[in-house]
């Protein structure tokens, strides 16, 4: 057979692409025949069907027609058969939709089955049997069941032929549905006695080409007169039942009557449909006529029914009617939700209206019980577009956040408008993926942590914490210090930065009584891309911590000279014999610092303040008392441990000079004093002259080649000894300290015990005593005059300015020139005692 194609198209694109193509083929094609082309019907390009990964969506459980994307075309997937799928529906048609990705398209395809001869007419029984009186009447009407051609159209059934005809003709007729009903007519009486038992061949052909038929044989016996037919009395019955009614519902009651008496008056119902469900669904009392339910009937399958009757008595006589039962629809059919495309990962950048899912809805129920109503569940941020045909777009209806939320159940829930109204709904999982929107965050606005100074370089100080709310790689927080410096030294010379823990290390070890505290900022970085940041300032503060004992700064303690307090005879209690000066270069209670009195010729005479370092007497002085006394004093700091220094003060009770002089005598010639001194001080000084020259060059080498950067002419890794201010005043004023008291410190190059001090007092009470004297006035009076100038009156200070230039040759290491013209322009003596020094300079390096 020809294979014909009818193609009807109509394209009318709604919403996100809505199509619509109608195809026509016959049934029967052989599995592969081309339906149509698709992708030029539908002005697709092949590539497009390719890379939107084109498929067939139908609801129906079988897939008669494939796609075949390279090519665009329809093929036949497997032989279809018209009459298995629709019946006796008409037209025959597949309806499926053209499923598209990225974007997502779709597009409704109808493919009607077209049907062919290929049924030919049948009947239920190969043969029947009538009994029929000889007194039959010419014209009486016998009903013959009808042939079933599951062809429809042209090819169903057409007409029927008897044969032989002698005594009976055919007579059809057309119901108003178009079933045609045949009818033996008695053309001829019988004679039993001639003829007791007639067969004939009824054939039914249909209107195919070629023409098909099917064939029935009647037997008809002949008896005796009964004369009278049954008759219904109606000649259509109408019904109604609702679907789903329990079996042995009464449907309907058929009625006849027949004018005959006797048993020829007995009338006998039965159904005569054929080749359909009706006698699986309905059955019929045969005496009373009731119609009664025997099956299950689905609104959804059929909607009505028609049922042939047949009235027949005991003489062979019937009469036929008709019993039409609608069936009448019951909500007993929840909607379908069918998912046709649906995204399972949505960015949190997606914009709004972006297409998650595209679902269809069925509900099989008619009127309102079919009319479907649907919506997702409450606060999320998605809804439901309709479009056409009962197809529903989810789409996203405000901007995500997968910080919010990472993942949403979406639930959709269809409605229809039964009563009691039913409902099915669906579940959508959406993943939510991470977009690098949220920068690190810091726990604190800014860190401020401590550390106790001289600690282990390494050591962990603090920790800095920050959070990201983005997930996965874009919330992988990394640490980082940034550039900066503390005393015009880089930031990172002090501290480090774990870039995984964010754990803050000391590089080296902190000193407080250099640097109090610094601060610097840490960037948190994450690991998206591109990366966002944060920073937080943090400050470090560095505890004290007790390693600088007390630094004793009067009275002096030099190898050179004694230096001697004098307290009159007179003095009474509580006279102020001197005052301990020390210092500690730690602070807080590390720096508090407490006298004490050690040792004493004689404790008791004198006593220390506790907190002043003040020396007092405790009693009258006498004259038994002893001229010399030596007093050590206890200074202590308040740290834990504990440091501490010793002083000696030698005190000389005497009214005058010359009594003083005489009792240190052999004091003072017990010191040892070394006679080759000068010999080694020159030895000395020459050695450290070499040294420094070479030094000199080599630094002014340095220099040249680093000449953009600054550098310090020396570094040394010894504590410093820091410079205390020149004035320390005596808070009573009235006592034997001198109101200002000038301090300086000298040191060497490299030593460690380079730190020998030295005074000057403005106070006749002090008494010098240079051991290398022989002990009379004529040799302090001679140095005086020395050191005597027109323009500098003579005084006691002279000689102690003498003796202390003679000290600073002395200190254990060399003093370089400049370092002691850095100490005159910082004390206070003359003018003309300043060039002076700096005049005999050299004849003190060569004594």
């Amino acid at each position: 057979m020809t294979r014909q194609v009818i193609l009807f198209f109509s394209l009318l694109f709604v919403g996100s692409g809505l199509g619509q193509v109608s195809y026509s083929i016959p049934e029967e094609m052989a599995k592969g025949s081309l339906v149509g082309n698709i992708g030029q019907d539908l002005g697709l390009e092949t590539r497009r069907l390719v890379s939107g990964k084109a498929r067939i969506y139908t609801r129906d459980s079988g897939q008669y027609v494939e796609l075949h994307r390279e090519s665009g075309v329809l093929l036949v997937k497997e032989r279809i058969d018209r009459e298995a799928l629709c019946k006796q529906t008409t037209p025959c048609a597949l309806h499926f939709q053209i499923i598209l990705e990225n974007p997502m398209e779709f597009y409704t395809v109808t493919v009607e089955i077209t049907d062919i001869n290929d049924n030919s007419p049948t009947f239920e029984k190969s043969e029947i049997n009538f009994k029929i009186s000889e007194s039959a009447i010419t014209g009486a009407k016998f009903a013959l069941p009808r042939a079933v051609d599951l062809d429809v159209g042209i090819n169903n059934l057409k007409s029927y032929m008897l044969n032989p005809t002698h005594n009976f003709a055919l007579n059809m007729h057309s119901d108003a549905d178009g079933h045609k009903n045949v009818e033996m007519v008695l053309q001829k009486p019988l004679d039993r006695e001639k003829n007791e038992q007639l067969r004939l061949v009824l054939t039914a052909v249909d209107g195919g080409d070629p023409q098909m038929s099917g064939t029935m044989q009647i037997i008809i016996t002949v008896l005796d007169a009964n004369d009278n037919a049954p008759v219904f009395t109606q000649r259509t019955y109408k019904a109604t039942v609702t679907e789903n009614s329990p079996t042995g519902t009464i449907v309907a009651t058929v009625t006849a009557s027949d004018a005959d008496q006797g048993l020829n008056n007995k009338i006998t119902f039965s159904i005569t449909n054929t080749l359909d469900d009706v006698s699986k669904v309905f059955d019929i009392n045969k005496e009373t006529g009731e119609v009664a339910l025997t099956g299950n009937i689905d609104f959804e399958d059929v909607q009505s029914f028609k049922i042939n009757l047949l009235a027949t008595d005991e003489g062979g006589l019937t009469d036929s009617a008709k019993l039409l039962i609608e069936i009448k629809d019951k909500n007993d059919n929840r909607p379908e939700i069918n998912i046709m495309s649906k995204t399972n990962l949505l960015s949190e950048d997606a914009k709004i209206n972006t297409v998650v899912t595209m679902i269809n809805i069925e509900d099989k129920d008619s009127a309102g019980n079919g009319i479907v109503t649907c919506f997702v569940s409450e606060y999320v941020p998605f809804i439901l577009k309709p479009l056409k045909n009962n197809f529903y777009t989810l789409v996203t209806d405000i901007e995500l956040d997968r910080e919010r939320s990472s993942e949403y159940n979406i639930t959709v829930t269809c409605s229809d408008e039964g009563v009691p109204s039913l409902s099915s709904s669906v579940t959508l999982t959406l993943q939510i993926s991470d977009v690098n929107d949220n920068m690190p965050v810091f726990d604190k606005s800014s860190y401020e942590a401590y550390i106790v100074e001289n600690n282990t370089p390494g050591l962990s100080i603090f920790t800095v914490k920050a959070t990201d709310a983005d997930w996965n790689q874009n919330a992988r927080v990394s640490y980082i210090l940034e550039d900066s410096s503390v005393n015009g030294v880089s930031v990172s010379s002090y501290v480090s930065v774990s870039a995984d823990s964010g754990v803050i290390h000391a590089v080296r070890s902190l000193d407080y009584e250099q640097i109090k505290d610094f601060q610097f900022r840490v960037k948190a970085q994450d690991g998206g891309s591109p990366p966002l940041s944060s920073n937080v300032t943090v400050k470090i503060v560095i505890q004290d911590q007790n390693d600088n004992a007390p630094q004793v700064l009067y009275p002096v303690q030099t190898g050179g000279s004694v230096v001697a307090e004098m307290v009159p005879r007179s003095a009474d209690v509580g006279y102020l014999v001197t005052k301990v000066v020390a210092v500690d270069v730690d602070s807080g209670q590390n720096a508090w610092l407490s006298y004490k009195l050690q040792k004493a010729t004689d404790r008791a005479l004198f006593e220390v303040g506790l907190q002043n370092g003040e020396i007092r007497t405790i009693r009258q002085v006498t004259d038994k008392d002893a001229v010399k006394q030596r007093l050590t004093v206890f200074v202590e700091d308040n740290g834990q441990p504990s440091r501490s220094a010793t002083v000696i003060v030698n005190v000389a009770v005497a009214d005058s000079y010359p009594e003083v002089l005489s009792e240190f005598t052999d004091f003072m010639h017990d010191k040892e004093y070394s006679d080759n001194l000068t010999f080694y001080l020159v030895l000395a000084l020459a050695v450290v002259s070499f040294l420094f020259i070479t030094c000199l060059v080599v630094i002014i080498s340095v220099k040249i080649y680093r000449w953009r950067q600054s550098r310090i002419l020396y570094h040394s890794s010894l504590p410093v000894i820091p410079y205390y201010p020149p004035r320390y005043s005596d808070t009573f004023g009235t006592g034997t300290l001198p109101h200002v008291y000038n301090y300086e410190v000298c040191r060497t190059t490299d030593s460690r015990k380079s730190d020998c001090k030295f005074g000057t007092a403005g106070s006749q009470n002090v008494l010098i005593m240079d051991p290398s004297s022989t002990g009379t006035k004529q040799r302090i009076q001679s140095e005086k005059n020395i050191l005597d100038e027109p323009d500098s009156p003579l005084e006691v200070g002279h000689l102690h300015f003498f003796l202390t230039v003679k000290q600073l040759l002395k200190c254990d290491g060399w003093i370089w020139r400049r370092d002691i013209l850095v100490i005159l322009k910082s004390t206070h003596w003359t003018v003309t005692q300043q060039c002076f020094l700096s005049s005999i300079l050299p004849a003190f390096a060569t004594e």
